[in-house]
């Protein structure tokens, strides 16, 4: 690989967002309308890229049921990219081993949950993402993903 491959793969990933999704939200749509809405992944996912693109940022948008599926994607994007969206969906209240892999990423991390954690039953209202996060989205809907990735393109901007 050429320097100028290296620095055009550097400049490309520093321009991207990680948008990670866990357990069941390929169901997204299908499961628990009444508490997650109608919108499917894919339609979180379309929005998500053209917010990031209307920021002049690229996205990586991926889900699986697999925590270690997960923990490999944050491996990926921990340093050098613009930061990580993550809905660890259950993960987020069991998951010591997603929390340890965010605790070394270099980049912000965005935790983002459709519904109100807080409103809802009392082991949702423990977060292991939560404590590496630099914010927190919860209950804005579907919409909150959006609002997470506009959150990065502002740090991003603001770095000097």
């Amino acid at each position: 690989m050429t320097d100028t491959e290296t620095a055009t793969e550097t400049n490309l990933k520093t321009r991207t967002v990680l948008v990670l999704n866990g357990p069941n939200l390929n169901l997204l749509g299908q499961r628990q309308p009444e508490i997650y809405g109608a919108e499917t992944l894919s339609d979180v996912e379309a929005r998500c890229r053209t917010e990031a693109e209307a920021h002049g940022l690229t996205l990586a948008f991926h889900q699986s049921n697999a925590e270690h599926a997960l923990i490999d994607w944050i491996h990926a994007y921990r340093v050098g990219s613009a930061g990580i969206v993550i809905n660890a969906g259950a993960y987020t209240h069991t998951s010591i081993a997603i929390l340890d892999a965010l605790n070394t990423c270099e980049v912000p991390i965005v935790e983002c949950h459709i519904s109100n954690v807080h409103r809802r039953e009392a082991f949702r209202h423990h977060s292991y993402v939560s404590l590496a996060a630099t914010a927190v989205m919860a209950g804005f809907g579907t919409h909150g993903y959006v609002l997470a990735v506009r959150h990065l393109a502002h740090l991003r901007d603001a770095r000097p």
